[in-house]
């Protein structure tokens, strides 16, 4: 386990998914990008300076991440948006590139194919247990961060906090409204899937908002005790860890001393993910810190941990269906970022937010944000030029105009 300290380091991890350069049909090639060892064995890791690859589960995903945790966010889209263009240009070599947004619109998850490489057990119990070819596993792309503590004491700060973001994330992140070529009745239909992947095994994602647990102990009692007993039946080698399986929207990483929050789907260039994972950072410091309603950081700590975890999964559920355009009643979430009114929309609720933490978001992300405020959500953006009634050639048009925003690192669906 590390000892950095709470706001110390950070890691980014970004996913996407690989597609023919024509069709946009996926492709199961996270090999041509990985490469091989000096012996011809595939790789399934590599770094690149800062910036490492690999590839998790399905062989249709490539991950970029953090090669070694940064002290800052500032201008780390760019550092990916380099590795992205290397990424592309070998897979020109199968007319193949890498395609953003969270979930792509017309895939058939049957067809999915698991990782044949490093890990390939672990993948296969996954398998089994669970059926991957399905949305939830097969055809979901997020951007993780990963936040530093050191002991009990920041832990519990960070766990409050990030308890009390997860529910707005939707509201600023959704990017995958289009499942089985059509509209999926949600903004963010990753999440929603997301949450029905392991409903064999319900403590392994829980309500999604992680449970009121402030302490190593009481984490562990709570929560990866209850999943290692529930999962046990299905898993008699003991191959899946309990920490890769806890499947909530933010997971405690002990191990290495770290939260990670996966509820974000990933946004059409680097740029904006970063943009997103600044906000983030900004947010939670304002929480921890009482910016918000201008009380002591005691007293914001104290209000922030009573949130009910019923009540932030209520929350939840609207923004992943609504995103920014939800209304939110709840008073007890509304008065812990100093809303007096009676109501808001969560879009309103972020951009009141945003101005009281500004000061800690780089001016290149805050005019991003501006910008992607003004626009909506990029799941908004989508269902708004693909129509109610998209045919597939619509689909292919879109989405190739992302692939686009990908490759040059600029939003879509913005007059530049």
């Amino acid at each position: 386990m590390n000892a950095y300290k709470l706001w110390q380091k950070y890691g980014i991890e970004m996913e996407y998914m690989i597609v023919d350069r024509d069709n946009l049909n996926v492709l199961p090639r996270a090999d041509v990008p990985l490469g091989h060892d000096k012996n011809g064995e595939q790789l399934s890791d590599v770094e690149h300076g800062p910036i490492g690859l690999s590839n998790e589960l399905v062989s249709h995903v490539l991950e970029l991440k953090c090669a070694e945790p940064v002290d800052h966010l500032k201008n780390l889209g760019a550092t990916f948006h380099k590795e992205i263009l290397l990424a592309n240009e070998k897979l020109k070599s199968i007319n193949a590139m890498l395609l953003p947004s969270a979930a792509h619109p017309f895939m058939d998850p049957a067809e999915m194919q698991l990782w044949p490489y490093d890990c390939n057990e672990i993948y296969e119990t996954y398998d089994r247990i669970f059926n991957c070819k399905g949305h939830g596993w097969a055809n979901l792309q997020s951007t993780h961060i990963n936040l530093s503590f050191n002991g009990d004491e920041e832990f519990g700060k960070l766990h409050a906090a990030i308890r009390a973001l997860l529910p707005l994330i939707p509201a600023i992140a959704a990017s995958s409204p289009f499942l089985d070529g059509k509209y999926c009745g949600f903004l963010d239909g990753r999440i929603e899937t997301y949450r029905h992947n392991q409903d064999r095994v319900p403590s392994i994602a829980g309500l999604v908002i992680p449970e009121a647990v402030f302490t190593y102990e009481d984490y562990n009692k709570q929560i990866f005790e209850k999943v290692k007993k529930d999962i046990a039946p299905h898993d008699p080698e003991h191959l899946l860890n309990h920490f890769f399986l806890n499947s909530r929207g933010a997971i405690a990483r002990f191990d290495r001393g770290a939260v990670e929050i996966r509820l974000v789907d990933i946004q059409e260039c680097p740029d904006a993910d970063i943009a997103i994972a600044e906000w983030e950072v900004a947010v939670l410091k304002g929480l921890t810190e009482g910016a918000f309603n201008g009380i002591d950081s005691s007293s914001a700590l104290k209000r922030v941990k009573a949130l009910e975890t019923e009540a932030l999964a209520k929350i939840l559920m609207d923004t992943t269906r609504f995103a920014e355009k939800t209304i939110i009643r709840d008073r007890n979430f509304l008065i812990t970022f100093g809303i007096e009114a009676s109501e808001i929309t969560a879009g309103e609720l972020i951009k009141k937010i945003t101005s009281k933490v500004q000061s800690k978001i780089s001016a290149h992300s805050q005019e991003l944000l501006l910008k992607m405020f003004q626009r909506g959500t990029l799941a908004s953006a989508l269902v708004k030029n693909v129509g109610a009634n998209p045919g597939h050639d619509d689909f292919v048009c879109e989405y190739g105009r992302l692939a686009h925003c990908l490759a040059e690192n600029t939003l879509y669906g913005v007059e530049e």
